[in-house]
């Protein structure tokens, strides 16, 4: 899973990078220092694979991976090539998501590209530069439909919906935040618009403003903001995260717990990232090692295999599955857990879910 982080220059997009990723991406107090993207992989945090890991005496665990790009600040006029911005436009096509840091603090010392913090203005700018990108593709696929609908009349509806949504991107607002029916969304998500790419909005915070019962004005603009287009909010303090990635593992959770915050930013990320993308994890656990695996919620069996290896779809018999916590209630013993009817045996129907411990058994 790939997530590009966006903002304007000077919001804190390459200090929350490097914090979570300790990847040493380029950070400077001036703009364009990310030309480039800086690409970091993450380890996603899952507290079962070190209970299993435990369990099993494992040689090795392997979490599931998050790959975070670091795409240079977009300014005003990027879409028509202001700031390098058609080549940044083309790194933010190639993600899954958008991870948009907005600065919702004011430092004095940090300068920002507009004079002014106004993160509502921010959002307003690379929105409507992804905005601006969308409608010159759909102006060429418009004027190339109409043309050949002289020839293909079935082309009537597809032509309908690019001029619904241009005209939609024409009052503003990013494609994302359409109401569309099953058929238009499908055919919505072909054009590969970058405005209706699912969009995870960060603040990021003072230090004074990080704790779970905090908030300002700044951040309650955001929030509301992102409920209309039925993104996700995420309050993050970055200069907060660069010092957790400072700290051992135990020492980071008296950190957080004397700054009154649950979890770390990365944390937070995570789990927006799974709930955006509709993201769930399998597991396999044994003494040779334990692992996560990400599928998208709604996989069947065999997809899921064919996650580990191509041959384990093909060959695909049955799937012979616990959930973790029944698992765990037997101490992590399959023999027991049998005994107790727990460990099913599914087929080529059967949908995964989140937290299944899986075995496949498949034809070579």
């Amino acid at each position: 899973m790939k997530l590009g982080i966006v903002g304007l220059p000077n919001v804190g997009k390459s200090t929350l990078f490097n914090a979570i990723t300790k990847a040493g991406a380029e950070s400077a107090n001036y703009p364009f220092c990310t030309i480039e993207p800086n690409v970091g992989v993450v380890a996603v945090p899952d507290e079962r694979l070190q209970v299993l890991h435990e369990m099993y005496d494992s040689k090795k665990t392997i979490p599931t991976t998050i790959e975070f790009y670091d795409i240079a600040g977009l300014v005003k006029g990027a879409s028509k090539g202001e700031g390098l911005g058609n080549k940044f436009l083309g790194h933010i096509r190639e993600v899954a998501a958008i991870v948009h840091v907005v600065r919702c603090f004011e430092d004095p010392n940090v300068v920002h590209v507009d004079g002014r913090i106004d993160p509502m203005s921010d959002i307003e700018v690379i929105n409507m530069e992804l905005i601006l990108s969308d409608m010159e593709v759909l102006e060429r696929r418009i004027q190339k439909t109409t043309k050949n609908l002289k020839g293909d009349k079935s082309l009537q509806k597809e032509l309908d919906i690019l001029k619904k949504v241009y005209d939609f991107l024409g009052e503003g607002k990013s494609a994302r935040a359409m109401e569309l029916d099953d058929d238009e969304a499908a055919f919505v998500k072909t054009l590969d618009l970058l405005s209706y790419k699912p969009v995870i909005y960060v603040a990021n915070v003072s230090e004074d403003d990080a704790a779970d019962d905090a908030d300002n004005d700044m951040l309650k603009a955001v929030r509301e903001f992102a409920a209309t287009e039925g993104s996700s909010m995420v309050k993050v303090s970055a200069e907060i995260e660069c010092e957790l990635s400072e700290l051992e593992d135990d020492e980071k959770a008296l950190f957080l717990e004397d700054m009154g915050i649950s979890e770390s930013g990365l944390d937070k990320l995570v789990k927006a990232s799974y709930s955006l993308l509709d993201l769930i994890s399998f597991l396999t656990a044994g003494e040779p090692e334990v692992r996560a695996w990400t599928i998208k919620r709604g996989t069947k069996a065999p997809q899921a295999a064919g996650k580990i290896h191509t041959d384990f779809e093909k060959g695909f018999i049955r799937a012979e599955t616990i959930a973790y916590d029944k698992l765990i209630e037997c101490g992590g013993n399959l023999a027991t857990a049998k005994e107790k009817g727990l460990v099913r045996s599914e087929g080529k129907d059967y949908v995964v879910k989140d937290g299944d411990v899986m075995h496949f058994l498949f034809n070579v």
